[in-house]
């Protein structure tokens, strides 16, 4: 069947060089034609497939997940797509509709919701059936997949099948990055998939903050389903039935010959013969990929030593008592001007700063130095792109600033036209090829819903929705996480534990690479190291008041990576899960830091989760403290990591506010997150903005609120809340420099134009305002070091850059996934330019920084400053401020803010116009409810 192009068609990516042996033409078809024969698993179509009965959504439930359902291709379909940009079946079909809605959101209707999205009932009507499956010849399941997306939809009569046909889809959608992150997940990935730097860079990235061994993987899972009664029981079961879903399809694929290609290409299978195996997939692999995601995604707070070096460097330039002041006025705890999620005034106190610091542990100066991961380098591991690779993931491990993406906007009945709550959300999980993320509909017993699970995981959908309710999440980033000193004895590998000398545990991970077909990578090989304590691993080495310490860090959700399972069962489970007091206490036994949201017909709830430990009287979470007694976590018990934690009212939570918007920023007055720049700008404002005034016109319906989505999605934060400030300090004389006029025009007009980074036309690769838009790019960086680098000084300076990023615009390469990955404007010093000019122009600010720094508080000073960088700016070329990278030439703007979907795998995709939105996302307003 031709396979259908969007409407507006991604733009085609390059060809990788990483597939060198695979661009000539006429081998590549000879290959195919051995090939082509074992590419389609062969199920006959039932046309008599009903629509559930269960759905009381009323057709007014969509959703989407980019690029595609479908992420296995066979060897033959991965040649074809690098030869020819050929695409399997329902590989790239979402790619186009997700993209067109950046310039369709403006004519947008209810009734053209579904051309930007798909249709989320529940069942396929008997017309859409595409294919109907029994995996494994099983009598208690069956696989139906639509026409339109491929999704599948598992029905099952008994719990065990349902399990099993879940864990059979699965397989049939993701094999391959499966058993990537498997491998992510236990470090091991470079041995697995390639020494790629990477590949070097992720496994290390991840493998540092949660070191398993195979024994405390099982542990795990012994001890989550020892704590959860009969739902204990029932998740086992569930994950064992999984499990078999998953080894057979990797059993009939391989005898089959259609399992996914890079095996080949790896050197795992070979093409001819079939040598080689598949490993079956083992229970414990769910923790490693658990590990994983709730480590990118649920684990907010560390960052504790930077900011120890930021308030020694503070003191140092201001003395004790003036440097506190400052680095308190640059953290912003609590700051008043904050876009809060929970907005009516209700306080939640949390990680609050105490009167008297008890048990601080702050290193010497110039003590500080991190702990090395990797170990014993040899050929490809030694070169400079590796070593760079590993500093990068480290300070990507290591910091608070943690890239929570995601967003919601939630409306109660009151204020929308039908009187029924509407809401549009969803998480920004980055892009990748195959996606992380995976679409199901599971019915069974006990079982009933529809959504997105990360592949792997997803023997229950974990954002998505029931029979009668919707529910998402987003990052929240509350502190979860302490640093410890630990005092050492003995030498550098033993510590005081209450008063005893005890061994610190050594785990190590031995991986090497070969070059293959995927990953021409030269041979090479590393040993990874990780000490670890009663505290945590070890993290960086210092001395404190002389003494020689280890800093290790403790989240709670440390060796608690299966725990979670039991809040996604409960999510899923119809007979639970039926307002929203019953949905906020599922979502209690999340223990991942994200904020859940709910709709249903009648109401709408939110709820912030995580496992808060209770700290010790006076001990301030924003510092590292002494590994003793008397500052551990109420409660703690070492062998389990567990403790007392806070009770599930003092997490912010609510029901039936008039709205709710999100988009990692802070939750409540007083709750304190650990990553900075909660302040008066915040990309949270984008959707505040737009949704109170949505609601205080009333009549919010589907496609408004949608459209105030993406209308934030094209938004420059830096030019909507801040450039107005800026030009105003500009235009408090006359312009009399004609390129600094010139500049001011094209800024001023792009803000009277909205200040979105749109395309002038759908597909014309061409921003509208692009001269504007590339003056602030340049402009940012130098305006805010001519704005406080003066003051603070360059040591002080630095410090706080390393605790929150200057600046986070659409081309930077920043996050995970570096560069092209839609989410932007989640950290920067916005907030702190809005305060400061505030300051400067003598309008009101409250919590202000300590002092003025533009221009040392004089208006003319800061003006100058702020005319002078902008002429610097104003004369760099495109190339200059877009230097091109692996996917875009220099100068190119409109590819440097593009949005890539990251290969994983061998099939590769176009690019997308850039939007900062989620990537998968809902939209609904039930009708009706049980």
């Amino acid at each position: 069947m031709p396979r259908r192009t969007p409407r507006t068609a991604p733009d085609r990516q390059r060809t990788p060089r990483r597939f060198p042996k695979f661009l000539g033409a006429a081998s590549i078809c000879a290959l195919i034609a051995a090939l082509l024969s074992p590419l389609t698993q062969a199920t006959a179509a039932d046309s008599t497939t009903a629509l559930a009965a269960n759905d009381y959504c009323g057709g007014q439930c969509s959703d989407i997940l980019p690029p595609g359902q479908n992420g296995n291709a066979t060897l033959a379909q991965i040649l074809l797509n690098q030869a020819f940009g050929i695409q399997p079946d329902h590989a790239e079909d979402q790619l186009g509709p997700y993209n067109n809605l950046a310039s369709g959101a403006a004519t947008l209707t209810d009734a053209k919701i579904n051309d930007f999205f798909n249709d989320a009932s529940f069942g396929v009507a008997s017309d859409q059936v595409a294919s109907t499956t029994a995996p494994g010849g099983r009598t208690d399941v069956t696989i139906v997949r639509d026409k339109k997306t491929g999704v599948p939809h598992i029905t099952g009569t008994t719990r065990y099948g349902t399990e099993y046909g879940a864990g059979y889809a699965a397989a049939q959608d993701r094999l391959w990055l499966m058993d990537v992150f498997r491998h992510v997940g236990r470090g091991q990935l470079t041995s697995f998939a390639g020494g790629a730097p990477s590949n070097q860079g992720l496994e290390q990235e991840f493998w540092r903050n949660a070191p398993y061994t195979e024994a405390d993987l099982q542990t795990q899972i012994d001890n989550a389903i020892a704590n959860n009664g009969a739902r204990g029981q029932q998740a086992l079961a569930d994950a064992n039935a999984y499990i078999d879903g998953i080894n057979a399809y990797i059993d009939a694929s391989d005898s089959g010959r259609y399992f996914p290609g890079e095996y080949v290409l790896t050197g795992h299978k070979d093409s001819i013969t079939n040598a080689g195996t598949i490993d079956h997939f083992k229970i414990t692999d769910l923790v490693a990929l658990a590990s994983v995601i709730g480590s990118l995604f649920g684990s907010g707070g560390g960052g504790e030593v930077n900011n120890a070096l930021s308030l020694l460097a503070a003191q140092s330039k201001y003395g004790v008592t003036e440097g506190t002041k400052v680095w308190e006025s640059f953290r912003e705890r609590n700051d008043p001007e904050a876009v809060l999620t929970v907005h009516n005034g209700e306080g939640f106190p949390y990680a609050s700063k105490p009167d008297t610091a008890q048990g601080e542990a702050l290193p010497d100066a110039g003590s500080v130095a991190q702990e090395p991961l990797v170990y014993d380098r040899t050929g490809s591991a030694a070169t400079a792109t590796a070593t760079s690779a590993s500093a990068t993931a480290a300070a990507t491990t290591l910091t608070s600033a943690k890239r929570g993406m995601s967003n919601a906007l939630v409306v109660s009945g009151k204020y929308t036209a039908s009187g029924h709550p509407i809401a549009v959300f969803g998480p920004q999980t980055g892009y990748f090829a195959p996606q992380l993320l995976m679409l199901q509909e599971i019915q069974g017993p006990g079982l009933s819903a529809r959504g997105a699970s990360f592949a792997g995981l997803s023997m229950y959908v974990e954002l998505g929705r029931g029979q009668d309710y919707s529910w998402s999440a987003t990052t929240s980033g509350q502190d979860i996480i302490d640093t410890y000193a630990v005092e050492l004895c003995q030498d550098d590998y033993h510590y005081l534990y209450h008063g005893t000398c005890t061994a610190m545990d050594k785990v190590e991970r031995t991986n090497s690479w070969k070059p293959t077909t995927a990953d021409g990578t030269a041979a090479g090989s590393y040993r990874m190291q990780v000490y670890r304590t009663k505290y945590g691993p070890v993290e960086y080495r210092a001395t404190v008041g002389g003494k020689k310490v280890a800093y290790t860090t403790l989240r709670s959700s440390y060796m608690h990576e299966a725990d979670s399972i039991i809040g996604f069962q409960m999510l899923n489970d119809p007979d639970y899960v039926k307002s929203p007091g019953t949905f906020q206490s599922a979502v209690q036994h999340i223990n991942y830091t994200f904020n859940w949201f709910y709709a249903d017909s009648s109401h709408t709830a939110y709820y912030n989760s995580g496992d808060n430990p209770v700290r010790a009287t006076g001990v301030d979470a924003e510092f590292p403290v002494w590994a003793q007694a008397a500052y551990e976590w109420q409660n703690w018990n070492p062998t389990t990591n567990t403790a007392s934690y806070t009770p599930p009212s003092a997490h912010p939570n609510s029901i039936d506010q008039d709205y709710y918007i999100s988009w990692n920023n802070k939750q409540a007055k007083d709750y304190t997150t650990a990553p900075w720049g909660d302040g008066s700008v915040h990309r949270g404002n984008l959707l505040e903005d737009r949704v109170k005034k949505l609601v205080a016109a009333g009549g919010v319906t589907r496609s408004s609120l949608t459209k105030a989505m993406a209308d934030a999605a094209l938004a420059d934060l830096r030019a909507e809340d801040v450039l107005p400030k800026l030009l105003k300090v500009i235009n408090s004389s006359t312009v009399t420099d004609t390129t600094a006029a010139a500049a001011v025009t094209k800024l001023s007009d792009w803000v009277t134009a909205g200040a979105k980074r749109k395309e002038t036309s759908a597909g014309s690769k061409v921003y509208a305002n692009a001269d504007a838009i590339r003056i602030l790019d340049a402009w940012w960086p130098l305006l805010v070091k001519a704005e406080f680098q003066p003051g603070l000084g360059t040591d002080l300076y630095t410090a706080f850059s390393n605790n929150l990023p200057i600046d986070e615009s659409p081309s930077a390469a920043h996050g995970p996934t570096g560069a092209h990955a839609g989410s932007s404007f989640q950290y920067g010093w916005w907030s702190y330019v809005d305060k400061d000019i505030r300051a400067v122009l003598g309008e009101s600010v409250q919590g202000g920084l300590s002092q003025k720094y533009c221009g040392g508080g004089s208006l003319s000073a800061c003006r100058d400053a702020l005319i002078s960088t902008l002429k610097t700016a104003a004369g760099l070329t495109a190339a200059q401020v877009y230097p091109g990278d692996d996917q875009c030439s220099a100068g190119d703007q409109w590819c440097a803010d593009s949005i890539v979907q990251r290969t994983l795998g061998g099939i590769k995709h176009g690019k997308i116009t850039w939007q900062n939105r989620p990537t998968y996302q809902q939209v609904v307003e039930y009708t009706s409810h049980r």
